[in-house]
């Protein structure tokens, strides 16, 4: 028999054994995105919540599992009053007075106007004009007009008016409301 010779060594060291894939980064990474996941879900809910007071706020049961949401209703299109004179009572309150004996008076007075149902019921988004007759001026009804905003926001301009006495009594009523955009 013939003696084998062994084989002739490589020129270059044996490449290592492939090292194991470390699970570590994907658990990081699976953990990372469930956090975000849960930050993202939890804003969503408080933004929804904060927007319409009337519906349920979403539920989060916990990270891995889905939020319930209630079916998505439409909103129903508020309605509101339609504003007439008989909507608001109307007196006047003095704020000067100005008295020349047997010449008269210079009244300054402004409206108090005060609504007769819930202002809820008042478009937010109108601008009513509310025009009122101001009786008693020595010249004639005096015809005015107050600017409702806001629902309880109301512009004026005080008016002055002369009458032709001190006893001269001075009386208001609403005479229309406009409403505008």
């Amino acid at each position: 028999m013939t003696s084998a010779t062994p084989p002739p060594m490589p020129d270059f060291p044996p490449p290592p054994p492939a090292p194991k894939k470390s699970r570590t980064n994907l658990v990081i990474i699976g953990s990372a995105a469930a956090v975000i996941a849960a930050v993202i879900g939890t804003g969503v809910v408080v933004v929804q919540s904060r927007g319409d007071d009337s519906r349920p706020a979403a539920v989060t049961k916990s990270a891995s599992e889905e939020a319930v949401t209630p079916a998505a209703e439409p909103d129903p299109t508020p309605t509101y009053t339609e504003l007439t004179a008989d909507s608001f009572t109307v007196k006047l309150r003095t704020t000067e007075r100005q008295c020349f004996g047997s010449a008269g008076c210079n009244v300054t007075v402004e409206p108090k106007l005060t609504f007769l149902g819930d202002t809820e019921e008042i478009d937010p988004d109108a601008t009513y004009e509310i025009t009122y007759e101001i009786h008693g001026d020595e010249s004639g009804p005096v015809i005015e007009t107050a600017e409702l905003t806001d629902r309880t926001s109301l512009n004026y301009t005080p008016s002055l008016i002369s009458t032709s006495s001190s006893r001269t009594k001075v009386s208001v009523e609403i005479a229309d409301i406009t409403q505008g955009g």
